[in-house]
């Protein structure tokens, strides 16, 4: 009796002594740890080397060098501050130290959710890039950096710069060829006027965090609810799924997915079943491939409808569907609808109106100043949009307006090109439709000049030759210094570096422009010439101040306006040209005299452009006068003149001629 009482005190006592240890291992405190200048790092952060019931795994910092680090997942970053009433932490980018010159960060942040954190209060991106010619835009910022070796990888004289723009900057809108170092998510910086300085004192001041996530986990996803979390009060709230979260639970309970998944597992630690329970098992599986293949072939079925809807209201044919599924190996960018109403303030400032439809002025949020020409989907056709794009998209010359971008989406087409702020040239030709002043002789001959050798380009520096088929004044276009831009390719076709004739379907072009071989076949193939006689013809209106077509001249041989200029250069008589110097005339002569060359009846007796540019450029002297262009052709097949039907949006006055 007396050992059974005693085996049963020796028994209370082990018991207490079990509940003292796990009273006293329940009861254990973790002391807040340092390092550096962060103190009091305490729950739900530890530091690497803590007890284990210390902290969140998840939020694990590092002391290195007597530092506090971070580790994410572009790299580690210095803690700069914790602040637990805000659930905040602070971090900065080890790459940068402060200074007189500029010290790179040595990771690229861009605006995303981490793991564990949120990123707070970004409001810009930054891109470091690094130049190889300078930069005159208040826009960049020139970079001095610390070690010009982690930067410049090319070349010594390579510039360094940095571009503030808003938080979803594209690459497109930088404007220079440069290459791209950091892409940095940063906040309170204000585009333009900044300077090296400024930068660096943002970038030193770092990113907030926010640790708010970890209330989410221990609040509310352990009792099953969703989380709401809320930055400004620093607070979350829990509420219960919705609709389709219960639908996904009631699914996965039919189909037997929780439970399946733990069969294998416990099988996969040696555990035991029964027959029946397998066959259970693999009925369980078989139904749901059966279900899950017919969820995915419906959904499959309702993602290939949307997409064929999609589709055909994007464009009117499928040339432009097979044109949009390539359009990512050109240079313009892609813009939506309400891009283009955002570059052009709602479409306020309207810069012209024309058959095609309208053009007004826009500005991206670069600050670059754009035209936007929206066209007339009553009138498009598909195929000249697409000319438009896919021509000038792949080319880049001095002397061909630059395509910036385009714009599909459904009925809405627009083109954006590069703002020429003194508009076209026939503004300045016919000086009866406008109040502009004329310009000099010399610098009408210097536009002549940088016509031809946009056109010349176009012929032979591309892998393909691109015929224009609409050179005309109004499709020459003058930027701030009159540089001309050949523009408006609605109507120009590639063809090989190889075909000298080029095979068309129907005359192209304006009249009183057009090539005679586009309507006589018998007087020679089409090719590069057609663009050389419309060339010709720009020319000569250059110089006579007037349109080539003149239907109500007080004589018929002023109808054909070469043959008009000819007999007045032939007879002694010299075009009115004021107070023109003796250069000045030398320039007009050789102006008319290449035109004449240029407008021959038959393309065989025509230059070539780099011919052309070639006379254009050299001595008046050593030019001689060619031939009287005549009309016998026309004269000789009146009757294959056929009706004349509008066929081109993208041109006022631009036809294409159907003939028999």
């Amino acid at each position: 009796m007396m050992f059974r009482e005693a085996k049963l005190v020796v028994f209370a006592l082990f018991h207490t002594f079990l509940l003292a240890i796990c009273a006293a291992n329940g009861n254990q405190t973790c002391r807040p740890s340092s390092c550096g200048d962060i103190q009091n790092i305490s729950y739900p952060f530890r530091l690497k080397g803590d007890p284990s019931w210390c902290g969140d795994s998840e939020y694990e910092l590092l002391c290195e060098n007597n530092r506090t680090m971070v580790n994410l997942d572009p790299g580690k970053f210095y803690v700069a501050d914790i602040n637990y009433d805000h659930y905040t932490i602070r971090i900065v980018d080890p790459g940068l130290k402060k200074g007189n010159c500029f010290s790179t960060p040595l990771y690229s942040l861009s605006y995303y959710r981490f793991e564990s954190y949120d990123i707070l209060g970004v409001t810009n991106t930054t891109v470091l890039m690094n130049c190889e010619q300078p930069i005159s835009d208040d826009n960049y910022i020139l970079i001095t950096p610390c070690n010009r070796s982690n930067v410049t990888s090319s070349s010594s004289q390579a510039y360094v710069y940095a571009l503030v723009g808003d938080l979803y900057m594209e690459v497109g809108e930088i404007q220079y060829s440069c290459t791209i170092l950091r892409t940095i998510a940063t906040r309170f910086l204000k585009p333009g006027n900044l300077s090296m300085s400024d930068l660096q004192e943002v970038l030193l001041l770092g990113l907030d965090l926010s640790f708010l996530s970890f209330r989410c986990k221990s609040e509310c996803e352990v009792k099953g609810l969703d989380c709401k979390r809320n930055y400004s009060n620093y607070t979350v709230q829990c509420y219960k799924p919705g609709f389709f979260s219960y639908l996904l639970i009631i699914i996965r309970a039919i189909l037997g997915v929780d439970y399946f998944i733990q069969y294998f597992g416990y099988l996969s630690y040696g555990g035991k079943t029964t027959l029946l329970a397998g066959a259970v098992l693999i009925f369980q599986l078989m139904v749901m491939i059966i279900i899950g293949r017919a969820v995915i072939g419906i959904l499959c079925l309702f993602a290939y409808l949307i997409y064929k809807f999609r589709r055909r209201h994007l464009s009117l044919d499928d040339d432009i569907e097979e044109f949009l599924h390539n359009y990512q190996n050109l240079r313009p960018i892609k813009y939506t609808y309400s891009d283009i109403k955002k570059m052009t303030y709602n479409f306020k400032h309207k810069l012209g109106q024309g058959g095609f439809g309208s053009v007004y002025k826009g500005k991206l949020r670069s600050g670059r100043i754009v035209a936007v020409k929206m066209l007339v989907m009553s009138k498009a056709n598909g195929q000249d949009f697409i000319n438009e794009v896919a021509t000038i998209g792949r080319i880049h010359h001095v002397n061909v307006v630059r395509l910036v971008g385009f714009c599909i989406q459904r009925s809405k087409w627009a083109l954006i090109y590069d703002y020429m702020p003194n508009g076209s040239l026939d503004k300045f030709v016919f000086l009866d439709q406008s109040n502009n002043i004329p310009l000099s002789w010399e610098r009408l001959y210097k536009i002549a000049l940088g016509v031809g050798r946009g056109i010349e380009y176009l012929h032979q520096g591309c892998d393909m030759q691109i015929l224009h088929f609409d050179i005309k004044p109004h499709n020459i276009l003058l930027d701030e210094d009159f540089t001309p831009k050949v523009s408006d390719f609605g109507l120009a076709k590639l063809y090989s570096t190889d075909e000298s004739i080029v095979s068309v379907t129907a005359a192209r072009g304006t009249l009183g422009y057009i090539a005679p071989e586009l309507f006589y076949k018998n007087i020679g193939g089409v090719s590069f010439k057609a663009d050389v006689y419309s060339f010709g013809m720009l020319l000569l209106e250059m110089v006579g101040k007037r349109k080539n077509v003149n239907a109500f001249a007080e004589h018929s041989s002023q109808i054909y306006f070469p043959s008009w200029i000819y007999d007045r250069y032939d007879q002694g008589e010299d075009m009115e040209m004021g107070d023109a110097t003796e250069d000045e005339k030398k320039y007009v002569r050789k102006m008319v005299i290449v035109a004449l060359w240029c407008v021959q009846m038959k393309p065989v007796d025509r230059p070539s452009m780099s011919k052309t540019l070639e006379m254009l450029e050299g001595e008046i002297e050593l030019l001689k006068m060619p031939p009287k262009p005549t009309l016998w052709s026309i004269e000789n097949h009146e009757q294959s003149m056929v009706e004349v039907p509008i066929s081109s949006s993208n041109s006022m006055g631009t036809i294409s001629l159907n003939g028999r």
